[in-house]
């Protein structure tokens, strides 16, 4: 089968051997797989938690169906159209308990590659960690990407009186309210702090799920209010900065980091289940969208990486099988 495989100068699309389904797993042939910005991290050659190194299939995530079933699998059959995680190859064996049923037979394969990694993120951002209740509001940094665009939406359907999204770049920050944000931030823009405040009534926002980290970290407390949570959900802006500790204490904020990296596959079936348990009803009325950005072959895994690497993008860079 064909595979995008870490080598020593580089991803490259290469023919390695079928995997089979062991015992409590499911082989599935993937018809699409969709970028992340972990690709980006595994194509230099760094790991990604126990992912990538030379050798390694690239990707995180993929939308297929299912081929085979290991021994004990329940609940699934041949032929099933799933999502799920894993590489950016022809087939896949995973865990039957981190697979997602398609929730519709008019969502494309394309489209629904674009939603596990999203989906397990931010439910669990919000809802888990975030300790998120209905009527609260939500600030998502970074909203513009993928997994900000589905958080908007997943924090509007459990409940959100007000969502504030951020983004740099204004033709990105103009459709965020497309897809659930009431108010549509610069954080570059150095009076943000004050729009989140005066959109909250000055009491600060109760929940920040931040993909940014960096220089966001101290002005993040500043907006929350006090008690809020923040959801250290990714570094794009940088693992290391100024943190104010007394501004922390005197806002009494709950600072949760959390990561896919260190969590075993008992957990991630777990954050599955909750994340079906909450959603399902949204994702069968497919009332979650997700703008596609481009579509590539296989065999154009390059210039897609190369297309996010740009950061030129808004929504999800697909590659078709």
């Amino acid at each position: 089968m064909r595979a995008v495989v870490i080598t020593e100068k580089g991803p490259a699309l290469r023919e390695i051997a079928q995997p089979e389904a062991k015992p409590g797993q499911v082989l599935v042939k993937v018809h699409a797989n969709a970028l992340n910005r972990a690709d980006l991290a595994m194509a230099a050659g760094h790991l990604h938690g126990t992912r990538g190194g030379v050798g390694a299939v690239m990707g995180l995530e993929w939308a297929g169906e299912i081929a085979a079933l290991g021994a004990g699998v329940n609940g699934l059959s041949l032929g099933d159209r799933v999502m799920g995680s894993g590489g950016f190859a022809d087939y896949v064996a995973v865990p039957a308990g981190q697979v997602l049923r398609i929730p519709d037979a008019n969502l494309s394969f394309e489209e629904a590659a674009c939603f596990p990694v999203a989906l397990r993120t931010m439910h669990n951002a919000i809802v888990t960690a975030g300790a998120f209740q209905a009527g609260e509001t939500v600030l998502i940094q970074g909203a513009s990407s993928g997994v900000g665009i589905l958080g908007m939406q997943i924090a509007r359907e459990m409940g959100a009186a007000k969502v504030i999204g951020s983004s740099t770049n204004p033709q990105r920050r103009a459709r965020l309210a497309e897809f659930g944000a009431d108010l549509a931030i610069d954080t570059s823009d150095p009076d943000w702090v004050q729009a989140v405040l005066d959109a909250t009534g000055g009491r600060g926002v109760d929940l920040i799920v931040d993909q940014v980290s960096g220089g966001l970290v101290t002005p993040n407390m500043r907006a929350a209010r006090v008690l809020g949570r923040i959801v250290n959900v990714g570094r794009l802006g940088g693992t290391k900065t100024h943190f104010d500790a007394d501004l922390h204490a005197l806002r009494r904020i709950t600072y949760v980091g959390v990561t896919f990296r260190t969590r075993t596959a008992e957990e991630v079936a777990e954050i599955t289940r909750a994340l079906l348990a909450d959603l399902t009803p949204a994702l069968e009325a497919r009332r979650f969208s997700m703008p596609i950005d481009s579509v590539f072959p296989l065999e154009g895994f390059a210039e897609a990486l190369a297309k996010m690497k740009a950061n030129e993008h808004f929504g999800k860079i697909v590659l078709r099988h």
